[in-house]
């Protein structure tokens, strides 16, 4: 089994506004250090395969971005996550993010080897954790499964 991983943010200003450069500028980075890591199996992106920020897949809420990736650990994930360059920008996440009204902003679950989950599929496992909380279906890092 394999673990995807989805997480959103409510942008706090504008995707190409000043205050989100250091944001933007850092993603052809994080995302060729996540590609290049240990334990990396798939990433989201859009149709040209640079990244998501493109993708808004809550209608009516075009401030939320969405990131999406499947790791073959849970501990793959969290060196990544914790242990690379990403953490400076995790450290600055709410620079840059809002989670205003959002009941979760992360969920993992574990999928079969070789499937790649869809963007429905990711939402509907977020929904699963909010309704029913950390459960085997939909589980975080402070609960997993």
């Amino acid at each position: 089994m394999n673990l995807a991983q989805l997480n959103i943010g409510r942008l706090r200003f504008p995707l190409d506004g000043p205050e989100l450069k250091d944001f933007v500028d850092g993603l052809p980075e994080i995302n060729a250090l996540g590609d290049s890591s240990p334990g990396f199996v798939w990433r989201l992106t859009d149709e040209g395969g640079a990244d998501a920020t493109g993708l808004r897949p809550y209608e009516g809420e075009d401030d939320i971005l969405i990131n999406m990736s499947v790791w073959e650990s849970l501990e793959s994930l969290r060196d990544f996550i914790y242990h690379t360059k990403h953490l400076e920008y995790m450290r600055r996440r709410r620079e840059w993010f809002d989670h205003s009204g959002l009941e979760a902003y992360l969920v993992l679950w574990w999928v079969p080897e070789g499937h790649i989950p869809t963007v429905a599929e990711g939402k509907e496992r977020l929904e699963h954790l909010i309704k029913h909380g950390p459960s085997p279906e939909a589980f975080t890092f402070r609960d997993p499964r």
